[in-house]
């Protein structure tokens, strides 16, 4: 009876023991981290569930497709304050040509530290000599509306990385669509990121960190003063388990917006909140300023800050 008992045990054990190692296994093995960072103050105030709403300048990290409904030209501005004392900081500018067909944006995006001591067992303090360490990436994107209910658009980013002497590059491949039901105004989004060749560095080559993402959204309530959007999210990376996003923007009169969202299945993100503001403005169409919070449990918080602009 005990090793029937020990059996069944065993049996039930093992498949949690698999499952374990098949989610962890391949942490810490890909190139490119600084790729899944996200981007954009509104989008992770609203719990980096963004992927079906991608109608701001930050669509071209979550969803390529989503600045082909963009009008006019928009120059935005990201920073982010991670902790560590790393930091973020991203700008982009979308734009037309009237000979072609849909629209186009370039991004450049840059992650940074200040420069680390140099030590070794005999010196723990420093040796007086100092190295730098960071990523750099640029994109080209194009989207277009295909139909009235359905956008496609891709991003091709050359990245590098970089740690003291050492360094490596790739080119990735982002791509996304979104497509409008018609079910009031229910939104469906798709966007598969990092498609790319592998890094290498030193005598070992990393892969990108290929993310899968589907979501959806839609205003629950609207009108001319007041209106409610809700979005969710489901997202796959490769060397991790499977997460969930959801989020929720307050918007008064088109002014004053007021975010939240919750970040499920991570391991360090939980909790966001943001708020923002857009308004006319004389030099340009329209300006929007954006702040988001996204706790990082015992690593502190994160703090984004953005200025889009339009033309």
């Amino acid at each position: 009876m005990r090793r029937v008992i020990g059996g069944l045990l065993l049996l039930l054990v093992l498949p949690g023991m698999a499952s374990a190692a098949d989610v962890f296994e391949k942490v810490g093995t890909m190139g490119g981290q600084f790729l899944k960072i996200p981007i954009g103050a509104r989008a992770t105030g609203m719990g980096g569930a963004f992927v079906s709403v991608a109608d701001d300048p930050s669509a071209i990290f979550w969803n390529p497709s989503g600045i082909a409904r963009l009008e006019g030209s928009y120059a935005s501005f990201n920073h982010l304050v991670w902790p560590a004392d790393v930091q973020l900081t991203q700008a982009s500018y979308i734009f037309h040509l009237g000979f072609l067909p849909g629209t186009l944006g370039v991004n450049a995006r840059s992650l940074y530290m200040d420069q680390q001591p140099v030590r070794d067992v005999f010196r723990p303090e420093g040796t007086g000599e100092f190295f730098d360490a960071g990523d750099v990436s640029f994109g080209l994107t194009y989207g277009r509306s295909l139909t009235d209910k359905f956008a496609a658009g891709f991003t091709v980013n050359y990245v590098r990385s970089g740690l003291a002497e050492y360094s490596s590059d790739s080119y990735t491949l982002d791509f996304g669509t979104l497509y409008t039901t018609g079910y009031r105004s229910l939104q469906i989004g798709m966007a598969i990121s990092n498609l790319g060749a592998d890094m290498r560095f030193v005598e070992r080559q990393v892969k990108m960190p290929t993310v899968f993402r589907v979501g959806v959204s839609m205003n629950l309530y609207r009108n001319e003063t007041h209106a409610l959007l809700s979005t969710g999210e489901f997202s796959h990376p490769p060397d991790n388990k499977e997460r969930g996003n959801w989020g929720a923007e307050y918007s008064f009169r088109d002014f004053f917006k007021l975010r939240g969202g919750y970040n499920f299945g991570y391991d360090s993100e939980g909790l966001a909140a943001g708020v923002g503001v857009e308004f006319p403005s004389s030099i340009t169409g329209n300006a929007g300023l954006d702040y988001s919070y996204t706790d990082m449990g015992s690593l502190g918080a994160a703090h984004r800050f953005a200025i889009d602009l339009g033309f």
